[in-house]
């Protein structure tokens, strides 16, 4: 590295001599009739010694440059240059501390870290006692390095010794990094075996961060065993981890925090207290009395700021004063709870209590709002109360409008809050309130699609964004009311947070806070509220594909629901049993579920569940071959959909018919309505459902033709499908590309993407998508000439839509499996296949599979000798093709 420093200094000299040289001919030609002013005439008299002086001057500055360009706070020359194509830049560190002071030596260390311990990656354990400042020393060093480090710098406090607070598990912290990282949170690895899950998150975070230069702050960590599974696996990153205890760990560098020196300590005082000159004796004194820790010094300097008239000495006094009061203490958190207690009896009685309020929240950081909430004052009055705090150095402002205790002055204050109990109560109370009426506002855009603004929020962008800020001060504030046994308010937390955690997940979060309620509402005797936790936990394990544990915990809600005679919540449980039982393809259930549903709302007037029912009915008739019927539940719910304004529904009926019209050879509309739902998805920014919009797109374009179109309208959806974490959508996406390949001549591919669906079907015990993907790979298999593997393959296809149900899936299997007779030489089981497909696409109305059977009872005919009965069959088939606009197929593109 040296030597290559020192090459490029020699190639920069030369460079700026020959520049040198060349100015100086040039200026001196130009400059022959003109007499230069002062000692400038000495140049232009002896123009070629002037720049060879130059010269040599130029060359000796390039030489020490390198080695007088750091100073003492930038980062050493050694550092790699950042890796290329690195991802986006994240940068979650809180700001830096203005009145940072000193720890030049630490400073150093940290920064020769970087250098050394390559091609390894730096590991740096802080620790040190409460108040040295070892948070503000990482976030420091943070700021500093974070130009080596472009791929990231994200700092994570995991509560290691927060008050109230139980230490962050290696799982959820690898969630948060991840989630701060980009992963979408559906796809965040999740499950209810904690090793497993917390294994597969670290292996995906180590995954993500392998070939970057990431900065990543640990703050607070009770042990060692906390972060381990945090570290990334491969050099060209840093670790720094904050600690009160000193880490075992192995081949990790620790470097212990100490008080800062008397003379630092006495600097930041007198700079923070903004007096000019003080006394140094009384200033050491004072500083000693506090230990020198930063914490203290920094609370101390603004007593004496707000009280001008305060001599040090005076001060001095009132610090020894508090510290005798508080002799149970250890020194040190003697020494910085004495200043905490000068601060807080600085305060006015009505700061006083807001000071003791504040220090209930549950969470890590709050807003004014919250503030307001917990404190009983206008939200005006909190943020003046939030702005006296943090000017007071009893709260860091952690970015804007939002602000953090630090754990000693939380534990200070909770100390003082503690002997009120009641009131602590009403304080998580009024914050409670708080979030059931913001959550409400914010939910309006959640799930359904809502466009309107509310009082609160003005778009569904500013209610995410609210819902993401405070999802963890939520949670939080459920483990507050659990252990103040606050059972009610468990319920309405969980019930309000619901449609937020199905829609941005992690899942399992989702599925314990349910749990927690549920335990919660029984504990209260509230049945409709445990059936309700039950239904919403039942959502969450469909969502996670858990469709067998979705359907035990959805019946037994529907029980419950059943001995309260609640017949709201009856539909809604029948209407999400309905969708699992579709999922399974368990259509009978299903159809049974939804039938039900649709009956109760009708009765009690609820127009979206009559909605949702009959558009998830037409879905079922659909896959049962009812496509007419299909076609009126879609178009009564649509019309339902649009006359509530719910247009998420709308979007979602939209689908569902132009899945019919795709069936019946209404291509053109089938494309038109997949557009139409595009359209709403995008504009509601749901990008799940855009993802199975472009599936149905997609399969719109094949049929009419357009195979580049297809494939650009699958592999989009493939993409987001992979980005939400969505594996039934990405097996659907998949099994699509693979016809198009197919059609395309590649039968490789086309076989490799089926077998990946089929993997990924069998994984979901989806068994409609499993005969889809099984039917289609009999397909290639008869085109590769492997008539055994084809034969079995189409007869399971056929048995699992038989079992199913499915009599469109079992129609195109029978055109199938008439071909692959036909291809054996097997004529007449192949024109009894053909023949029964026939009659059952007339039946069901389904124009391209008669097409198909026509076209398969002409090859019959026409191997058997009889030409004029297969031109007569295949003009009719041709007829067919063109009113439907499909190319008429050849061998290798049969069956489209």
């Amino acid at each position: 590295m040296k030597l290559r420093r020192v090459t490029m200094a020699a190639l920069v000299a030369a460079g700026v001599a020959a520049v040198t040289l060349m100015v100086g001919l040039v200026t001196n030609a130009a400059s022959q009739q003109q007499q230069w002013p002062g000692w400038l005439s000495l140049v232009q008299r002896y123009p070629w010694p002037s720049f060879a002086l130059l010269a040599v001057v130029a060359v000796v500055l390039a030489g020490v440059l390198p080695a007088v360009s750091t100073d003492r706070h930038s980062v050493p020359p050694d550092v790699p240059a950042p890796s290329v194509g690195s991802a986006a830049v994240l940068r979650t560190l809180p700001r830096d501390i203005a009145s940072f002071t000193n720890r030049q030596d630490e400073i150093d260390q940290i920064l020769n870290d970087v250098v050394t311990a390559e091609p390894t990656m730096p590991v740096r354990t802080i620790d040190g006692m409460p108040g040295v400042g070892k948070t503000a020393f990482a976030i420091h060093v943070g700021h500093l390095l974070a130009p080596q480090f472009p791929d990231g710098q994200l700092f994570l406090n995991l509560n290691g010794h927060t008050p109230g607070r139980e230490p962050v598990r290696p799982a959820e912290a690898l969630a948060s990094l991840l989630l701060a990282d980009g992963v979408a949170p559906q796809k965040v690895p999740s499950g209810d075996d904690l090793w497993a899950v917390t294994e597969a998150r670290a292996a995906m975070w180590r995954t993500r961060v392998a070939d970057r230069r990431m900065l990543l702050i640990l703050d607070n960590a009770a042990t060692y065993a906390q972060v381990e599974h945090l570290l990334p696996g491969t050099a060209g990153s840093l670790v720094l981890v904050t600690s009160r205890r000193r880490l075992a760990a192995p081949e990790v560098a620790t470097l212990q925090m100490r008080a800062l020196a008397a003379a630092d300590a006495a600097s930041l005082l007198t700079r923070l207290a903004g007096r000019g000159q003080l006394d140094p004796s009384a200033v050491a004194a004072l500083v000693s009395a506090c230990g020198s820790l930063p914490l203290a010094v920094s609370l101390l300097a603004a007593r004496l700021r707000h009280h001008p008239s305060w001599t040090v000495e005076h001060l001095r006094d009132r610090l020894l004063a508090a510290q005798h009061r508080l002799a149970e203490l250890r020194a040190g958190e003697r020494a910085v709870a004495a200043a905490f207690d000068l601060s807080y009896q600085d305060l006015p009685p009505a700061g006083q209590r807001f000071f003791r309020r504040l220090s209930r929240f549950p969470g890590l950081d709050v807003d004014d709002e919250a503030a307001a909430a917990l404190g009983a004052v206008p939200v005006a009055q909190a943020r003046l109360d939030l702005e006296a705090l943090h000017e007071d150095h009893l709260l860091d402002e952690t970015e804007h409008g939002r602000y953090r205790f630090h754990d000693l002055v939380r534990d200070y204050g909770r100390s003082l809050a503690d002997d009120d109990e009641q009131d602590g109560t009403m304080s998580i109370e009024r914050l409670t309130d708080h979030y059931l009426t913001t959550i409400g506002a914010a939910n309006t855009y959640i799930g359904r699609g809502v466009t309107a603004s509310t009082t609160r929020f003005d778009s569904p962008a500013a209610a995410s964004a609210w819902l993401d800020a405070e999802r963890a001060n939520v949670l939080a504030c459920v483990e507050e009311c659990v252990r103040r046994e606050r059972h009610t308010l468990v319920v309405g937390l969980a019930a309000a947070m619901a449609p937020y955690l199905r829609h941005a997940g992690p899942w399992d979060q989702a599925a314990e806070l349910h749990r927690t309620a549920i335990a919660a509402a029984r504990r209260t005797g509230d049945h409709d509220a445990e059936a309700n936790a039950l239904a919403n936990l039942g959502m969450v394990h469909r969502l996670m594909s858990r469709y067998r544990t979705a359907a035990e915990t959805l019946d037994e809600s529907l029980r419950v629901y059943r001995d309260t005679g609640n017949l709201d919540g009856q539909a809604f449980v029948l209407n999400q049993l309905g969708i699992v039982h579709y999922l399974t393809a368990a259509y009978d259930q299903a159809a049974q579920a939804q039938t039900e549903a649709l009956e109760i709302c009708r009765t009690t007037g609820d127009l979206l569940g009559q909605a949702n029912a009959l558009a998830d009915l037409g879905m079922v008739r659909r896959m049962t071959g009812d496509l007419a019927s299909s076609a009126d539940a879609s178009i009564e719910a649509l019309e339902t959909y649009r006359r509530i304004g719910d247009r998420y529904g709308e979007a979602n009926a939209l689908r569902d018919l132009g899945l019919v019209r795709a069936l019946t050879g209404d291509h053109a509309d089938a494309e038109r309505h997949a557009r139409e739902a595009l359209t709403i998805y995008t504009e509601i920014g749901d990008p799940a459902h855009q993802a199975y919009a472009l599936n149905e797109l997609g399969v719109a374009r094949r049929l009419q033709g357009d195979l580049d179109g297809a494939t650009a309208a699958h592999d989009e959806a493939l993409a987001k499908y992979a980005e939400l974490g969505d594996r039934f959508g990405e097996a659907n996406a998949i099994r699509h590309l693979g016809v198009l390949h197919r059609l395309r001549g590649d039968r490789a591919a086309a076989i490799e993407a089926q077998e990946r669906a089929i993997a990924i079907y069998a994984e979901l015990e989806s068994r409609g998508g499993l005969a889809a993907a099984t039917a289609e790979l009999g397909v290639l298999r008869r085109l590769n000439g492997n008539l055994i593997g084809a034969r079995s393959a189409l007869d399971s296809a056929a048995a699992l839509y038989a079992e199913l149900g499915d009599r469109t899936g079992q129609l195109e299997v029978h055109n199938h499996i008439g071909a692959l007779h036909l291809e054996a030489g097997e004529l007449e089981p192949a024109k009894d296949r053909h023949e029964l497909a026939l009659s059952l696409a007339r039946e069901l109305a389904v124009p391209l599979q008669e097409a198909h059977a026509l076209d398969g009872l002409a090859r019959y005919e026409f191997v058997r000798g009889r030409p004029e009965q297969a031109a007569e069959l295949r003009s009719a088939a041709r007829e067919l093709y063109e009113r439907l606009g499909v190319t008429a197929p050849d061998d290798g593109n049969r069956h489209a």
